[in-house]
């Protein structure tokens, strides 16, 4: 489906409404592997491809997906391609605007959210202070964490918002969203290799020989990148869904 004519509304208290001027959203093709969404360089095209509206809302609200709770089964089961497109470069923040917008429009999407009390992992600077490397240079628009070499990560132009929603995603068997308490708002790089959470009753034996001496990530904050988490009871945003549907062919 192409979805034409998204343009940027006039005026909602003073302040234009963020919203690509043309977007195209098409239902994935059967069968298709793999998948991913993020932002092309150039800061005006943002791409998802065979993903599900429930990772995407996660993505554009920082929010886990177990966090995410009502809607009909397909915003988790069913899997779209959007290709959006705004009229010049923008922000990151701005182009996540944007697409939150454009599940508004596209999707309809309306949700509320609860907050209650509950266990978090406060991420915070450890007592010698962060490791990581300061990144001055001008927005990429690159995924900031990727897998490298033997299981280890990459950050590259990282915020601590995101690698606080990042280590959420790390640390799901332990249901504690993390919450950013640094006081770091600039953009750092880092390397930070670490023994993954295993599931049940795996086998350590297939893993490869180099992670096997890995601390957990825990220790591994601390010692690579000068960070802790501390457990702690704070407030947790749940988003529940009141509506959504699928956009008109």
């Amino acid at each position: 489906m192409l979805a034409a004519g998204l343009m940027m509304a006039a005026c909602v208290h003073g302040q234009e409404r963020l919203t690509f001027e043309v977007a195209s959203i098409k239902p994935s093709k059967p069968g298709g592997r793999g998948g991913g969404i993020k932002a092309l360089p150039g800061g005006q095209t943002y791409k998802a491809e065979n993903v599900p509206v429930k990772l995407i809302i996660s993505l554009m609200y920082k929010v886990p997906m177990r966090q995410i709770s009502g809607g009909p089964g397909w915003i988790e089961s069913d899997f779209w391609d959007i290709e959006a497109k705004a009229a010049h470069s923008y922000s990151l923040d701005d182009l996540h605007t944007m697409f939150q917008h454009l599940l508004e429009d596209e999707f309809k999407l309306t949700f509320h959210k609860n907050i209650k009390e509950g266990p978090v992992y406060a991420l915070m600077a450890d007592k010698g202070g962060p490791k990581m490397t300061l990144n001055t240079s001008p927005q990429d628009f690159e995924i900031p964490i990727r897998g490298g070499p033997g299981g280890a990560v990459n950050g590259k132009r990282v915020p601590m918002n995101y690698f606080a929603w990042w280590l959420g995603q790390v640390l799901q068997q332990e249901q504690r969203p993390v919450i950013d308490k640094t006081g770091l708002d600039k953009f750092y790089d880092f390397q930070l290799a670490f023994m993954p959470e295993l599931p049940p009753g795996f086998n350590r034996d297939n893993l490869p020989p180099e992670m096997l001496d890995r601390p957990s990530i825990f220790d591994a904050l601390k010692q690579q990148l000068g960070l802790r988490l501390e457990p702690q009871r704070g407030p947790i945003e749940y988003y529940v869904i009141d509506h959504a549907e699928k956009p008109a062919n």
